[in-house]
């Protein structure tokens, strides 16, 4: 990526504007893969939710990746790509029994997080195998927000509720046909999700028909260039052995799964935006953008960090600014940041913005929603068009007084 090329997509599709470079989501996904091809039988999951464009979903099933969905509006757009239903995986919580059910009937494994919703579907249709998602209560993430696989947490069925899931398996024969666990975002410490993995384990043993574990992801991607990262490699080595060694004592090859989404596309993504205003106050520089939490909410909602470079102007001396938007609330992408001297007109470029960014953007304030490119073997691609007003009325019934 060079920042040349970043302008120059400016100029041809105007800003704000979102670009995906699929050479970089190749790479994270190869290193992945690579990680553990000691294990037998493996499949990544890319998380939907992530970034739902139905072009980067084509581009990860030419990767040959599954799909991990969250709602059945993500496995119609998994569909619609193209993915074999049996390599899509469903993992919704606290959606309607008749949703769960919509979905089973398009072939796509089911991945069930509660004793009451496993029960009642258990009871309905014992013939479809389903997965179980286990809560190890185990604290990992960033932060309180991305950490999901605690004890006060809703997501999962308690590994102390095990004897629950046998008992509803008994009576309702049914067939559980995976274990799968989530534990949160951002995870660093490679032994916590190693210990999780022991959990996982231990529960598997008490089911006879398990095809596969799915183990989640929440791999740590850096954000700054001196960050940390969850050391992928040191993972496929020691969690590797310990499957391989499972699989030996289960007396069956099964499948390892994991569920990545930033961890393949966070990377590969960078939001332009125009800096509208460089004002002086009595203490702070803010440089204003034609941007907001409309389009990038990840540093309001959970205090993330973009790196934030003036592509205008690389090379220029560097001041200090706080970058903020344009939205009638607080507003800001960072705060005192050490950026080359800005001015009005110049493209900033935020990092990491390929994950959890365009997926939560909203019309809000009335504001457009961005464009998104994508670079694919060197050339660019208009892959979402830039709205309108047209698009903002689209669906609202106007009425005449």
């Amino acid at each position: 990526m060079e920042y040349q090329d970043l302008l120059e997509l400016t100029k041809k599709y105007d800003s704000p504007l979102y670009v995906y470079y699929t050479d970089t989501i190749e790479y994270q996904y190869r290193r992945i893969t690579e990680a553990f091809s000691d294990v037998n039988k493996l499949q990544i999951n890319y998380a939907v939710k992530a970034l739902s464009n139905i072009n980067i979903l084509k581009f990860f099933k030419k990767l040959d990746s599954g799909l991990d969905t969250v709602s059945i509006q993500e496995v119609r757009l998994g569909l619609e790509a193209g993915f074999d239903p049996k390599k899509i995986i469903y993992t919704p919580n606290g959606v309607s029994l008749e949703e769960i059910e919509e979905v089973a009937t398009k072939g796509v494994q089911i991945n069930i997080d509660n004793l009451s919703i496993l029960e009642l579907f258990g009871q309905k249709h014992p013939d479809i195998p389903v997965c179980i998602r286990i809560n190890p209560h185990i604290m990992a993430g960033g932060n309180s927000k991305i950490s999901v696989g605690h004890i006060d947490s809703k997501f999962g069925i308690s590994i102390h509720q095990v004897p629950h899931i046998l008992r509803v398996v008994e009576n309702t024969g049914m067939t559980i046909n995976g274990i799968h666990m989530h534990t949160g975002s951002d995870i660093l410490d490679i032994d916590t999700f190693v210990r999780a993995s022991e959990i996982l384990f231990d529960v598997a043993k008490q089911f006879k028909n398990i095809d596969f574990i799915d183990f989640g992801s929440g791999f740590k991607v850096p954000y700054k260039d001196d960050d940390i990262s969850t050391d992928i490699e040191q993972l496929g080595v020691q969690l590797s052995e310990r499957f391989n060694q499972f699989c030996q004592e289960y007396g069956k090859e099964i499948t390892l799964m994991f569920e990545p989404g930033k961890f393949l596309v966070s990377a590969a993504g960078y939001f332009l935006a125009r800096v509208n205003v460089v004002k002086q106050t009595t203490s702070t520089v803010f440089a204003g953008i034609d941007s907001g939490f409309n389009h990038l909410i990840r540093p309001m909602m959970y205090d993330s960090y973009h790196k934030i470079t003036n592509i205008s102007n690389p090379e220029g001396r560097d001041r200090y600014y706080s970058v903020v938007g344009y939205i009638c609330e607080t507003d800001t992408f960072g705060s005192n940041r050490r950026i080359s001297e800005i001015s009005e007109g110049d493209i900033l470029c935020f990092h990491n913005a390929g994950a959890y960014c365009f997926s939560m953007a909203s019309n809000y304030n009335s504001r457009y929603r961005p464009a998104e490119v994508m670079i694919y073997k060197q050339e660019d691609f208009l892959i979402r068009k830039r709205e309108t007003f047209d698009d903002i009325l689209n669906n609202q019934q106007v009425f005449e007084f």
